[in-house]
């Protein structure tokens, strides 16, 4: 009995200098590498820069899809003090394409006056993109304008009455007149006569 419990003790005691010195193999495992490109990040083109005047009143600016405020919709901001890559300037030098990324072909139209050149650089000219079509109304229901709108019903045009003409007032002579002495002659001829009456008696009196 004694001897069975030695060499029990005998057993762990073995077993636990295997366990002391063992080293387990190391394994080294190697993570799979991803296949496919993976897209690099590049820089602002390189060129001229230039940046929106600093101003308190004015912080930021519409930049436009092409060289124009009214042909072109407006496709974003920059604000004063930010430096950004150009490209070139419209025909009229009045605009400056500039490096806008989020759209299409990253690019977009700054007015010239509102920004000035940082670093200088080759600033070439550049043809206008073409001007977008108007689309103002094409998703408007029709049933909904004819909904609001008042036809137009035509009415007959009031007519114009010329007044009758005017009678010119004329005046006649009266004929019952004509042939007759007139007063005045007369009572001066009576007047003349009586004083020559007058004259002959004077004289007779003497």
């Amino acid at each position: 009995m004694l001897q069975r419990k030695v060499g029990i003790v005998i057993f762990f005691v073995f077993v636990g200098f295997a366990l002391v010195f063992y080293s387990p193999r190391q394994i080294s495992v190697l993570a799979q590498q991803p296949t496919g490109s993976v897209p690099t990040v590049t820089g602002t083109p390189a060129g001229a820069i230039v940046a929106m005047y600093l101003d308190e009143n004015n912080p930021q600016q519409n930049v436009y899809a092409g060289p124009s405020l009214y042909n072109y919709p407006a496709i974003g901001v920059i604000l004063a003090g930010q430096e950004i890559a150009a490209y070139g300037y419209s025909a009229d030098k009045t605009y400056i394409q500039i490096y806008y990324p989020g759209v299409p072909n990253s690019v977009a139209w700054v007015y010239a006056p509102y920004v000035r050149i940082v670093k200088i650089g080759n600033l070439p000219i550049i043809e206008a993109p073409p001007i977008p079509t108007a689309t103002v109304g094409s998703d408007i229901d029709p049933t909904l304008v004819a909904a609001f709108s008042s036809p137009v019903v035509a009415t007959r045009l009031p007519t114009f009455t010329p007044p009758a003409p005017l009678a010119a007032v004329t005046f006649l002579e009266d004929e019952t007149d004509i042939g007759r002495v007139p007063m005045g002659l007369l009572i001066l001829g009576l007047g003349f006569v009586g004083g020559l009456g007058a004259l002959i008696s004077f004289l007779r009196g003497r």
